[in-house]
């Protein structure tokens, strides 16, 4: 079976895609032949034909291509033909040196006839001819091409991180898809390659002006010795003959090299439009009529002139003039049918709704204001669209799962500096960002105050102030954390995701977290889902986990722990419990890393057994007694929090899910751990205490 593979590949290659696979090192095997190998007369014609017919088809190439990259081959063939013409030019001087005496017919057709015809058989014009030839090639076309070659490969890179931040921006905003981002991501990429390969390219045709001039001369010389010293030529003959020769293989070599350089200048010189070169020139240049207008009696002055051709340019002006009257009149029925078609047309029946008027509304939307604009304008390389897709990464590593794409939209309704993050529609957020500023968090031990703008912090709600450029050095000296506004909008994001986490987490992301842990532990998550447990249950389950600031990174462990007890127990918040405790290093750790003894927030005793009797009795607790949990809870934590310790009350096991559903509807940022959760080689102190002192 292998060798019968091997042999179909063999056919493949040598089947539709042969010829394109060979075409290359075949070419390269003729150019090497020549060098080597004398080729005969009529040989020479053909190739000397085939060099012409390939230097056009290169210039009607680039002239009917859209943009560079549709002949992204062109630096290749600019190498290949270059070296073709050196390969003629060396077969040829062999050919002109053996058998140059014999006549002009010796070296081929071609060159005889671009010899005697095009030139008259007067090697004087030839040769002038010839030098105004490379002199145009070198000095003109070639030049100027490698030049714009130069700057825009130049350009190109400048202008790289800008286009792939610009990609970035419409990937994030969900304005393109992963394949489509990879493709744009390829072009970008292969117009520097294009560009950079072209800038070297365009040093082989100047090089092959420059051995066209030697060859010339080396051809001349040669011949010149040759005649006289091996054929008793006299000089006139020797120099008549092998300068007639030289002459008309260096012309039928440079006119083809012109030919390229053509459309080596046309492929580097054009802007990409959706037109090819030939169209834009005929569309900007000969379609305004008052430029055929003006032309046309600039000429006619001109042929008014005493002494000038005045036939041939009043010949011109009535051209001109025809062509610039041609157009008025349809430039005049173009607009007459553009006012019928702009006529308002009988107003249709209104169309029957259909589900195509149905629209979803976004998971994950960011509303803002029209000066914020250039934050998230990826053609202005705004930088807040850089920082949301750090944000959504880092969210993703830190608690497990993907957010929703953040659909970035403008709303005039909106404050100028405004901006609003929603929800599933509703707003969950707004803040204020200034572009061009600068905003000066006080974090509370600050040693001076800056002038400017105050405000809150939208993200922590600490007192700051919006400051000029040239006061950020100063803000920092007294103390403050100064960031730009695009950090200040994307920190908001931040803080509103972990905070609503719970709410973005559907059903669709806990099927792709299990997708991803069945590429490892495949086994375990066809155990746990559905068998143990309900994919609903699993979803409320990493639900109550993160409404709590616990990350689900570890979905083997919570598996592995609904494996275990989701046979005793289907009710979600029992299971919580369970995957909690064991979660409880890592949760730990999360609030304490790297510390064998925990400061914590303790619970009195009697507190504690009075709590257990409302836990048995039903859960509910007296008003009067809530008010006052939840006036020691807070008195406890702001203890806690000056003395720079962790904010985690640790309370019995069977009450931490009491206590953390009524004290965190108040003290959103208070963490209640339970005892089953510290690990055993962890000690606890408790540094403040609820209805208690420590």
């Amino acid at each position: 079976m292998k060798a019968m593979s091997h042999y179909l590949g063999g056919r493949e290659l040598l089947g539709d895609g042969g010829a394109k696979v060979l075409a290359g090192p075949i070419l390269i095997l003729l150019i090497m032949s020549m060098l080597i190998l004398p080729l005969p007369p009529f040989a020479l014609d053909m190739f000397f034909t085939f060099n012409i017919a390939l230097a056009l088809m290169v210039l009607l190439v680039s002239m009917f291509t859209l943009s560079a990259l549709e002949f992204a081959a062109f630096p290749a063939v600019l190498l290949f033909t270059t070296l073709l013409r050196l390969a003629l030019n060396v077969a040829s001087t062999r050919v002109v040196l053996m058998e140059g005496h014999e006549g002009g017919a010796a070296a081929g057709k071609v060159i005889e006839a671009f010899g005697q015809f095009l030139v008259g058989g007067n090697f004087a014009v030839g040769l002038v001819v010839f030098l105004i030839l490379v002199v145009i090639n070198f000095m003109v076309i070639t030049k100027g091409a490698g030049r714009i070659a130069e700057v825009g490969a130049r350009f190109m890179l400048d202008a790289m991180p800008g286009k792939q931040m610009a990609i970035d921006a419409d990937l994030n905003a969900g304005l393109i898809g992963e394949e489509d981002a990879k493709k744009r991501r390829a072009e970008v990429a292969q117009e520097a390659d294009f560009y950079g390969s072209m800038d070297g390219a365009s040093k082989f045709v100047r090089g092959d002006a420059v051995a066209g001039l030697v060859i010339m001369a080396v051809n001349i010389i040669g011949g010149l010795l040759i005649g006289m010293l091996q054929h008793d030529m006299s000089f006139a003959d020797a120099g008549r003959t092998y300068t007639l020769l030289t002459i008309g293989d260096g012309l039928v070599a440079q006119i083809p090299a012109l030919v390229i350089s053509t459309a080596a200048g046309v492929t580097v010189s054009r802007v990409t439009t959706d037109q090819d070169v030939g169209q834009q020139m005929i569309s900007q240049l000969l379609m305004n009529p008052r430029v055929m207008i003006l032309a046309a009696g600039v000429m006619g002055l001109l042929g008014l002139v005493p002494g000038m051709p005045n036939f041939v340019f009043l010949l011109f002006t009535a051209g001109l003039a025809g062509a610039a009257w041609y157009l008025s009149r349809a430039k005049e029925n173009r607009l007459a049918e553009e006012q019928i078609d702009a006529a308002p047309p009988p107003e249709p029946e209104a169309p029957e709704a259909s589900w195509d008027d149905v629209q979803l509304i976004d998971v994950l939307g960011l509303e803002v204001g029209h000066r914020m604009i250039p934050l998230v304008d990826y053609r202005q390389q705004g930088e807040l669209l850089g920082r949301i897709k750090s944000v959504r990464k880092k969210f993703a590593q830190e608690v497990g799962f993907l957010p929703p794409v953040v659909h970035i939209r403008d709303n005039l309704d909106l404050g100028a500096n405004s901006y609003v993050v929603t929800l599933k529609g509703a707003e969950v957020g707004r803040g204020e960002a200034f572009p061009g500023k600068w905003l000066a968090i006080n974090p509370g031990q600050v040693t001076g105050e800056v002038k400017g703008t105050a405000t809150q912090d939208p993200a922590f709600g600490l007192p700051a102030v919006w400051i000029d450029a040239d006061q950020r050095e100063q803000a920092q000296v007294y103390g403050y954390t100064v960031v730009d506004a695009s950090t200040v909008v994307a920190t908001h994001l931040n803080h509103l995701l972990h905070h609503h986490s719970a709410e973005m987490l559907g059903r669709q992301e806990v099927q792709q977290l299990l997708d991803k842990l069945g590429e490892d532990s495949k086994a375990l998550v066809e155990d746990v889902v559905p068998k143990a447990v309900s994919l609903t249950v699993l979803q409320r389950l990493l639900q109550n986990l993160l409404e709590e600031d616990v990350s689900i990174r570890d979905m083997r462990t919570i598996l592995d722990t609904l494996a275990e007890h989701a046979g005793q127990n289907a009710d979600a918040h029992e299971l919580t419990a369970q995957v909690r405790v064991a979660l409880g290093r890592a949760i730990t750790h999360q609030w304490f890393p790297g510390q064998d003894e925990l400061h914590v927030i303790g619970l009195d005793s009697n507190l504690e057994q009075v709590l257990g009797q409302a836990l048995n009795g039903g859960g509910a607790l007296e008003p009067g007694l809530a008010d006052t949990l939840m006036e020691q809870a807070a008195a406890a934590l702001e203890r806690q929090e000056a003395a720079g310790e962790p904010p985690v009350l640790v309370v019995q096991h069977g009450l931490r899910p009491l206590l953390a559903h009524f004290l965190r509807r108040r003290l959103r940022h208070l963490v209640v751990m339970s005892q089953a959760e510290i690990p055993d080689d962890r000690t606890l102190r408790v540094t403040s205490m609820i209805g208690g002192t420590a």
